[in-house]
């Protein structure tokens, strides 16, 4: 899968790593709910890295479609909230 994090580029993702990562994705869930600015913050910038530690970056002249796109690492809480889905940022 091809995931963009907002402002910095594209990574590839193999599908096995989305348990992990939804993991994180409802501890986001749950910070924003509760208005947990600093758990947020937190956890906003571990899944980030997470995605960044499992994925292979993509060169910055790939035009590939993205199956996900994630908020940049300073998205603010309301900027997080109009991206959400049901299931959070990761759909699963």
């Amino acid at each position: 899968m091809i995931v963009r994090i907002m402002g910095e580029g594209q990574v590839k993702l193999a599908d096995s790593h989305f348990t992990e990562l939804n993991k994180l994705d409802d501890e986001l869930l749950a910070e924003m709910e509760s208005g947990d600015e600093s758990g947020f913050r937190r956890t906003l910038g571990a899944l980030l890295d997470k995605v960044r530690e499992l994925g292979d970056v993509l060169p910055d002249d790939a035009l590939e479609p993205s199956e996900l796109i994630l908020p940049a690492p300073d998205a603010t809480l309301d900027e997080v909230r109009e991206m959400l889905s049901d299931d959070g940022l990761i759909p699963g």
